[in-house]
């Protein structure tokens, strides 16, 4: 008889409140033959304190390429495996992505257990536009590269979301001020379910110079929320930028008049390409 494969399921842990873990995801946990933990020692103190005795191995940034092999392996041979970070949802700003696509790949059933999402929880209560959004995780830590970042997002019109750590919050914000104007909405979520909750509304000049002047408000884990750019703005920046295109491509390599309209315009170069044009710098 052929052996059944197993199922890998992607299970979301409390981002701070116990209380918000599953039942589904608990059972989840407790009937797995394995769980694989992005820090075992962390998760033991969540596990611990539902009585889950599964056994865990470790499946971090560090090893996940090596170790996916393997657990797939175990997947076909029938093994029932349990995915948690540790915290949220496994993959958003976590690992598992390598694992995951390994087990597809391989035609294992990956199954969700949904539930907290810090990502999801702060948008869900910040009060700026939430059709459409876009999650841009942890930016870069070298000041150089983030503000890079920020600017290729400047006329962004769906809502920003990223998360940030305590030993960069004053200078991420101080960044968003400089790239996207001090007058821009913006709330900062801190410790979302934990004991230090708190929900800052505010431009974003109003938040940099809040959280700089309370030293309280630096610590914990952060989700900054940006509004995104006026909409009427931005497509004044691209008709604009097109205009400036249509003008500069008669004499130039389709990516140079792009790069220069960019410039003149404000507008997001990539959007002033016109169909067939492949000389992109």
């Amino acid at each position: 008889m052929t052996q059944q494969a197993g199922t890998l399921f992607v299970v979301a842990t409390p981002i701070g409140n116990l209380d918000d873990l599953t039942p589904r995801a608990r059972r989840t946990l407790a009937d797995a033959d394995l769980i694989a933990a992005e820090d075992t020692r962390h998760s033991a103190t969540l596990l611990q304190h539902f009585g889950i005795a599964t056994r865990c191995v470790a499946l971090h940034e560090h090893n996940e390429r090596d170790v996916s092999a393997g657990l797939v392996e175990r997947l076909r041979a029938g093994t029932n495996i349990a995915l948690i970070s540790d915290a949220g949802t496994p993959l958003v700003s976590d690992p598992g992505f390598r694992l995951v696509r390994a087990a597809r790949e391989a035609g294992i059933k990956v199954s969700p257990v949904p539930g907290a999402c810090a990502a999801i929880a702060a948008l869900s209560v910040a009060g700026l536009p939430s059709d459409r959004f876009v999650f841009e995780g942890f930016l870069p830590a070298k000041a150089a590269a983030r503000r890079a970042h920020l600017q290729a997002l400047r006329h962004e019109t769906r809502t920003l979301v990223f998360y940030e750590s305590s030993h960069r919050i004053v200078e991420t914000l101080a960044d968003f001020v400089s790239e996207f104007g001090a007058g821009r909405h913006a709330v900062v979520a801190r410790e979302l379910t934990k004991l230090f909750e708190t929900v800052l509304d505010d431009t974003l000049g109003g938040l940099a110079a809040s959280v700089c002047a309370d030293a309280n408000q630096q610590r914990g884990e952060f989700v900054v929320l940006v509004g995104g750019a006026d909409d009427d703005a931005a497509a004044a920046r691209l008709a604009a930028g097109r205009r400036a295109f249509d003008l500069l491509r008669k004499e130039l390599p389709p990516g140079r008049a792009a790069r220069l309209a960019a410039e003149i315009s404000g507008a997001p170069r990539n959007a002033l390409y016109a169909p067939g044009d492949v000389d992109r710098e």
